[in-house]
């Protein structure tokens, strides 16, 4: 049976974030942070990754570098179907579940120097400059220079405000972003392999891991780690200044 976009989203993305919430109201992590916490930092990702996400995606869906299968989505809201904006929020909430699920002690002794933000940014200001060179390149170039044109500002951002921080519990970052990237490469996979959308060829580089092109696992591994270093931050900021 073809599974629709919904369809897709109910099985692969619903059924997970109700089993981890389900393993995490059972057996509780005692480093989690309270209640309102986990919602306002939920909250504030989702806001983020829709704001962000939305002009991004509808550009590359202009452009050809994906589109979707014949009756496999519902409605469309600019040219995205309503089922990827759905996608777009359930991901971080899956993300940011996980995140709270692994999360530890903060540490608030661990500081930013000033030139910690400068090399933060410049970090983050070369992945985008990697990215435009790319979008400047052959056809082939055009999805993966625009995962990292786009995501170089983000990763400027949250680098500028705390990777000593990040860099500090590397362990708990690696294991909150690790996971989800694993599981929603594996959904891709599936997705792609059941036609629900499909990758353009004229606009990647032809690389895959195990059969999903590097693009897309590239994509997912980026998204994660937004979400993921944002909530990490965010605790740490409002140790330091609590």
């Amino acid at each position: 049976m073809e599974l629709t976009y919904l369809a897709f989203l109910a099985v692969f993305v619903l059924v997970p974030l109700a089993v981890l919430g389900a393993v995490s109201v059972r057996s509780p992590n005692p480093y989690r942070p309270r209640a309102g916490v986990r919602a306002a930092g939920t909250a504030l990702m989702v806001v983020l990754a829709l704001v962000y996400t939305t002009p991004w995606d509808n550009y590359l869906i202009s452009e050809g570098v994906w589109w979707y299968g014949e009756g496999r989505v519902a409605a469309r809201v600019w040219l995205a179907p309503l089922e990827e904006y759905a996608f777009i929020v359930l991901q971080s909430v899956l993300v940011a579940t996980w995140t709270f699920r692994v999360a530890g002690p903060v540490d608030a002794t661990v500081a930013q120097r000033p030139r910690d933000v400068v090399t933060g940014a410049l970090v983050g200001i070369a992945v985008s400059a990697v990215g435009v060179a790319l979008l400047a390149g052959p056809q082939s170039s055009l999805y993966m220079g625009a995962i990292l044109a786009w995501a170089g500002p983000v990763f400027a951002l949250q680098w500028a405000v705390g990777w000593r921080y990040l860099l500090a519990v590397r362990r708990r970052v690696a294991a909150g972003i690790g996971v989800p990237t694993a599981y929603l490469c594996g959904a891709d996979w599936v997705a792609i392999r059941n036609g629900i959308w499909t990758i353009s060829s004229e606009h990647t580089t032809g690389l895959a891991l195990a059969g999903l092109p590097v693009e897309e696992a590239t994509f997912f591994l980026l998204t994660t780690a937004f979400v993921v270093q944002g909530l990490v931050l965010l605790r740490w900021v409002m140790a330091r200044w609590g």
